[in-house]
């Protein structure tokens, strides 16, 4: 499939994820199968005062692709703003994708995010600036809406549609829902019958057998992995290979994501250094242990434990050589 003129060689989307979608995190995911890769989002003030640490967020020449960067902000004025620096600065990326379904108050409190659901007309004429201004294909994330009684996801994606954007994904949760619940898969049945563009599907994407109902239910040419996918990369690998060869992998075993896990963080220090990684880490790579028997000290090890990336080094190794001795 192609999202304007970029080609998409597979089914599966890696979400963007506050402090987790980095450069090297989507590098170590590209290879698993991942046919598109978001950025983190990017705050368009942030890029507009030229902040040190949103830089860091952009695409270099070291990004996989092809790479959507995720911009947010509560204006047009500003969002235009941000574009023309981002153009002015060659920052290497394929398409723009605006975020208009992130629930966080702090984020939405300004006007941006999912608030833009409530705006319509707004969201409107500013999609419509951002089509005519990007060189780049133009796509959106949005959710179902506000909150249940405000669903119109339906009507943003017309509006989205008749801005000209390329492709639009849907969270299948309410703003009002955040992250909790279950996604709301009954309101979107056939969804892609109904629309122009390409859609891509997320919410409660666990297992292979979620991304087959997701698609199945909606008929989206692709499928958003994002929290599913932390410490869970071979989820990624099971649906890429599932839909090219009708194939089901098993799930991975405790020395493959021991290996994984090792070459995430050489990634994570090579680009980030050891401190960052270090804090980064804590939280992402006990994920890839979680559901291994008798890996609980290790998960809590690296967590609270771990001062230094030797102190993560060490603790993998142990777990290495208990895998093996079993």
């Amino acid at each position: 499939m192609y999202i304007g003129n970029i080609k998409i060689d597979g089914v599966v989307a890696l979400g963007p994820m506050a402090g987790i979608t980095t450069e090297s995190y989507r590098r170590f995911m590209k290879p698993y199968g991942v046919a598109l890769s978001y950025t983190e989002m990017i705050s368009d003030c942030g890029i507009i005062y030229r902040n040190q640490e949103t830089f860091t967020y952009l695409p270099s020449n070291k990004s996989d692709h092809p790479v959507a960067l995720q911009l947010f902000g509560s204006s047009k004025e500003t969002l235009l703003q941000a574009l023309a620096i981002i153009e002015q600065e060659q920052v290497p990326y394929d398409i723009l994708d605006i975020n208009l379904g992130c629930p966080m108050p702090k984020v939405t409190k300004n006007g941006g995010g999912s608030s833009w659901l409530t705006r319509p007309q707004e969201l409107f004429e500013m999609m419509s600036l951002l089509v005519k201004n990007s060189p780049k294909p133009v796509t959106a994330k949005i959710r179902l809406g506000w909150d249940e009684n405000s669903i119109n996801f339906f009507e943003i994606i017309h509006r989205l549609e008749e801005a000209g954007v390329a492709a639009i994904a849907l969270h299948v949760r309410t703003r009002a829902q955040m992250y909790s619940g279950f996604g709301k898969y009954e309101l979107v049945e056939n969804l892609r019958s109904k629309m122009r563009v390409p859609l891509i599907i997320s919410g409660d994407i666990f297992t292979l057998d979620d991304a087959v109902k997701a698609r199945n239910i909606t008929g989206a040419e692709m499928v958003m992995v994002a929290r599913g996918g932390v410490g869970h990369p071979h989820l990624i690998q099971q649906i890429d290979h599932y839909y090219k060869t009708g194939v089901k992998l098993n799930d991975a075993s405790l020395q493959e994501q021991i290996v994984a896990m090792k070459h995430l963080l050489k990634l994570s220090v090579e680009d980030r250094g050891e401190k960052r990684t270090l804090n980064e880490m804590r939280g992402t790579l006990p994920k890839f242990l979680t559901g291994y028997p008798h890996t609980k000290k290790y998960r809590v090890a690296i967590t609270s434990q771990a001062t230094s990336i030797i102190d993560i080094e060490n603790i993998l190794l142990q777990v290495e050589k208990d895998a093996l001795s079993v």
